[in-house]
């Protein structure tokens, strides 16, 4: 093929620090490369792309496209759309009774002019560009797709490394960092921090590590109260873990009677299948996304496991903090826009081959840098509990404060 005349950006899913860098990056590259080459970004997503809603990436804009890595969020615009979820699309307006999203987006691409599309998003943005991939090349429409792998969640199958997750993870961190002082405003207090990670405990993991580093930096007065023991990270539940709620609870009561606080991070998907099982034998409905994934506002695990301990350690007053939104819409940092850079640069050398594919590092290819075949790429990779640093981190908090977690393997 042809190199490209006309590339197309689009973000989609959630966001995550990198969506702002991530397109300001491919804008930058394509401009030092080819700057002949057209830009069209589609506003929200895989909606813009159904209504053909789109705007040219004007000169203007290419001068100053390095503004992007000091944002957050998705300037560009963003939208949960499943394109194979036909019902949906009709009931949102996206397509007409009777129209094939799928088709509606390529004839859209074709309409517009687009040689290569660029999406950039999780695994449900890259397993909806897999299937549009699929159908644009069984229905001979000449166009090249290829994604860059956005997650906090850092739970794509084969990608070693998502970009934004370092970010999110520093970012929950520094709010954690706030919210601990809440630990004194009241006697026997409990404080839950909420982590994003529907199926993958990484970031949960991941924050933990990043605020007890902000701890070890910290100069301590435990003669007026400034303790560490009351600041650090007492539990830390996961989806990938057996929680033995009892157990837990028994020694989270020892950690209250010394410290006078208890501090737990969870996993936003941790504890689901027993708050499911809950529900439905009330028999309330479970409120499900155009995905399947169950709405996790809606269930509230930080909400239930505070429930749950806080009569059995006898707290007086239980915290539920999240983190979410304040660390996925923030600015990349140092580490994630290296990371966004080079897979962005690579996205770029691969369109100008009309080379298909998710950009990353392929964990079953040595982790090299490349465009991973979209039918590998699936969501849901499960964090490995027993890799060193978080075991390591386990270690310290059961050697420092009596913490300790079971887990199941």
């Amino acid at each position: 093929m042809s190199k490209p005349k006309k590339v197309a950006i689009l973000t989609a899913g959630g966001l995550a620090p990198c969506l702002s860098s991530a397109t300001g990056s491919l804008i930058e590259r394509y401009t030092e490369i080819d700057p002949s080459i057209e830009i069209i970004c589609y506003r929200s997503g895989y909606k813009g792309l159904l209504l053909g809603d789109s705007f040219q990436v004007t000169p203007e804009i290419r001068e100053k496209a390095g503004l992007l890595q000091k944002f957050g969020g998705s300037p560009i615009g963003n939208s949960r759309v499943k394109l194979t979820n036909v019902k949906d699309c009709i009931k949102r307006g996206l397509v007409k009774e009777g129209q094939d999203p799928q088709k509606v987006a390529a004839d859209q691409l074709i309409k517009d002019g687009v040689d290569v599309l660029h999406t950039i998003g999780g695994d449900d943005t890259n397993t909806a560009a897999a299937d549009l991939a699929a159908f644009l090349a069984e229905n001979d429409y000449g166009l090249t797709v290829i994604g860059l792998p956005k997650t906090v969640d850092n739970d794509v199958f084969p990608i070693k490394q998502s970009l934004g997750a370092w970010t999110a993870a520093e970012q929950g961190a520094l709010y954690f960092k706030n919210v601990v002082a809440e630990n004194n405003s009241n006697p026997r207090m409990l404080i839950i921090h909420e982590v994003m990670g529907r199926n993958c405990g990484w970031l949960t993991a991941a924050t933990a590590v990043e605020y007890r580093k902000l701890l070890d930096r910290q100069e301590w007065l435990p003669e007026i109260g400034l303790d560490r023991n009351a600041f650090e990270v007492h539990a830390v539940f996961v989806p990938e873990m057996e929680i033995d709620l009892k157990a837990e609870a028994e020694r989270l009561t020892a950690v209250m009677d010394k410290v006078d606080c208890v501090n737990i991070f969870v996993s936003e998907g941790a504890g689901v299948d027993a708050i499911v099982a809950e529900m439905q034998a009330k028999g309330e409905e479970v409120p499900r996304d155009a995905f399947g994934h169950i709405k996790l506002d809606a269930v509230n695990p930080g909400k239930w496991f505070g429930e749950q301990f806080a009569e059995m350690i006898g707290a007086e007053k239980t915290l539920v903090q999240k983190s979410g939104y304040f660390a996925r819409a923030s600015v990349a940092n140092a580490d994630d826009i290296r990371l966004i850079k080079s897979c962005a640069d690579l996205a770029v050398e691969c369109a100008l081959k009309r080379e298909p594919g998710v950009i990353g590092h392929d964990e079953d290819n040595n982790n090299i840098l490349r465009a991973i075949e979209f039918p590998r790429i699936k969501g849901g990779k499960p964090f490995d509990i027993d890799t060193d640093w978080f075991t390591q981190t386990l270690s310290e908090i059961d050697q420092n404060k009596g913490a300790k977690v079971e887990v199941s393997h």
